[in-house]
């Protein structure tokens, strides 16, 4: 008997029936737009396990540049018995209940230095955790009465970020990275790691990524404590970040 058994639950993708397998794909082919350009993408397509493949939508995108649009079949499965995305277990909690596990637990504020760093200047993503007004109807750290809530914006060097954080004597930093040419954003965010092992602070801040592309894996394969994606919000990076607190502290609530 395997002693890796798991219920077995086969998917495809869902179009106009169930199982059906039915996708719909978006690419730019370096070819100018012609028919041989529309067929090159029907055969890619084909090549991507993609069954009766067709360009419904092409356009030029420029001297030797053409945006295609395929629809088809596609004839793959995965079974999402096997599937288990690493995640970082806390319970997500309201800002009240933030605001009041923060002022039982530590008696103080609690710190926060966020920043996109290096090269990066997207500041969509540490906006929408740290500013008061936040995203899509919910409010960001600054709207915490119990967290001090620091955002230094966009294009920060790391030695500046880990300087703000040793200043404001942050209990957590979160760095927002947009994914860059070549992979660039891995490298950042392993600098800033390398740097706050190398002023002995690694372990005395919670240390937390968000981004488009950042995963937990990801995040905790580069040396942090937690990596958030699309679809969360400042209660999810505050309540994970005082549940580590806690955590790290000894510290249960009611003791």
């Amino acid at each position: 008997m395997s002693e890796h058994l798991h219920q077995e639950k086969w998917i495809r993708p869902y179009g106009d029936t169930m199982d059906d397998g039915r996708v719909q794909l978006s690419f730019t082919l370096p070819v100018s737009l012609d028919e041989n350009a529309k067929e090159a993408a029907r055969q890619l397509a084909l090549r991507m396990g993609i069954e009766e493949p067709s360009v419904v939508h092409s356009e030029s995108m420029g001297p030797g540049f053409a945006f295609f649009v395929v629809y088809g079949q596609c004839k793959h499965r995965v079974d999402m018995g096997r599937i288990k995305v690493a995640r970082p277990e806390f319970e997500v909690l309201g800002k009240d209940a933030v605001n009041a596990k923060i002022a039982q637990l530590m008696g103080r504020k609690l710190v926060v230095v966020g920043a996109c760093i290096e090269t990066d200047a997207h500041t969509v993503g540490i906006d929408a955790i740290m500013n008061m007004k936040g995203f899509n109807g919910h409010k960001g750290l600054e709207s915490y009465h119990e967290i001090r809530a620091i955002n230094m914006g966009a294009q920060v060097d790391s030695e500046e970020l880990v300087a703000r954080a040793i200043e404001e004597k942050a209990d957590a930093i979160l760095v927002s990275q947009v994914v860059t040419q070549k992979n660039i954003h891995l490298d950042n965010l392993t600098r800033l790691s390398d740097i706050l092992e190398a002023e002995g602070l690694r372990n005395r801040v919670i240390l937390v990524v968000g981004g488009p592309r950042i995963s937990h894996e990801l995040a905790k394969e580069l040396g942090y404590d937690a990596g958030f994606g699309p679809g969360c919000y400042a209660e999810n990076v505050a309540s994970f970040v005082i549940e580590e607190w806690a955590r790290r502290h000894a510290v249960r609530q009611g003791a």
